[in-house]
């Protein structure tokens, strides 16, 4: 019975009236009503649609408007990186957590979440609870970010554009990201899935920086998926003849979105919430509200734009 109601909410995602904050909601309240029943599964096939629907939103745009975003974020971006992995590293040391959580943590709230995290543990040197607890505490975080910031941004009044800021510096993971700033206009989509992706793209080279420092012999890998979205918006500004044909593309990434942040929900099992001590959650959240206000407040004050 739990399979067939998991078919049929996963089928439901596909209708356009649904949202990405239904999906994720409905998601979250399968998983911990129901269980998932595929919870591998489902998983593995969020990651593909995530990558893919990054990819096919590229169609969407041009190439110059990524380069203009990209470049202007730039600055705002690897300050945001260092400040935010210093206080956490700071405060990790006041909440006297052990180990490498409060890096992980961290990490994953600087630059892309759950990516950074799996890509910056192996350098670490990381046990797997502290992987499990750093993972669980992004991604509660970014249920809650994913259903909230819409909801700000509209009390604060914040543009498509400058909302599409905020999310991509602000919100943990890449699916939030979108997710959150598709349901706020299709601006802020573009913004958003830009400026997040120039955060991710620094994966590597704080991974490789940790590891010199470390003497560690893992190395990170680059994520491809932000090349094929760069390639994306290449060939929307290069092949104006198939505008049509690249709309399409972009509006089936749109509502992969939606399955994708569907199954993202169903990932938040009870489990995942047991693994979460309070003194890791605390530091996700003072860390995380610490980001995102001193964020807002530079973008409602003209300082970011």
């Amino acid at each position: 019975m739990t399979k067939i109601i998991f078919i049929c909410l996963l089928a439901l995602c596909m209708a356009p009236v649904v949202t990405t904050p239904m999906a994720l909601a409905g998601g979250i309240v399968f998983s911990l009503v129901f269980g998932n029943p595929w919870p591998k599964e489902s998983t593995k096939a969020s990651q593909v649609l995530l990558k893919l629907s990054v990819i096919g939103l590229g169609f969407g745009l041009s190439i110059q408007e990524v380069w203009l975003v990209g470049k202007d974020s730039a600055g705002y971006t690897i300050l945001g990186i260092v400040m935010t992995i210093s206080v956490g590293l700071l405060l990790g040391r006041m909440l006297h957590l052990k180990g490498n959580t409060a890096a992980l943590i961290s990490c994953g709230t600087a630059i892309c979440g759950g990516s950074a995290i799996a890509a910056m543990a192996p350098v670490l040197r990381s046990k797997d609870d502290e992987i499990a607890v750093a993972l669980a505490t992004v991604f509660s975080l970014n249920a809650v970010a994913l259903l909230l910031f819409p909801f700000v941004g509209e009390l604060v009044g914040l543009t498509q554009h400058q909302f599409g800021y905020w999310a991509g510096m602000a919100i943990h993971d890449t699916s939030s990201v979108v997710g959150a700033a598709a349901s706020y206009g299709a601006e802020a989509l573009r913004t958003g899935t830009t400026v997040k992706l120039t955060r991710a793209a620094w994966i590597a080279p704080i991974a490789m920086a940790a590891g010199l420092w470390l003497r560690s012999e893992q190395k990170a890998k680059f994520p491809l998926f932000i090349a094929g979205f760069v390639i994306a918006a290449i060939l929307h500004s290069l092949v104006p003849q198939l505008a049509g044909l690249w709309e399409i593309l972009s509006a089936i990434a749109r509502q992969c979105l939606v399955i994708t942040l569907f199954l993202v929900g169903c990932g938040l099992s009870r489990s995942v919430l047991q693994r979460i001590g309070p003194r890791p959650l605390l530091h996700g959240v003072t860390l995380w509200i610490f980001v995102s206000s001193l964020t807002l407040l530079g973008i409602t004050q003209h300082l970011i734009q």
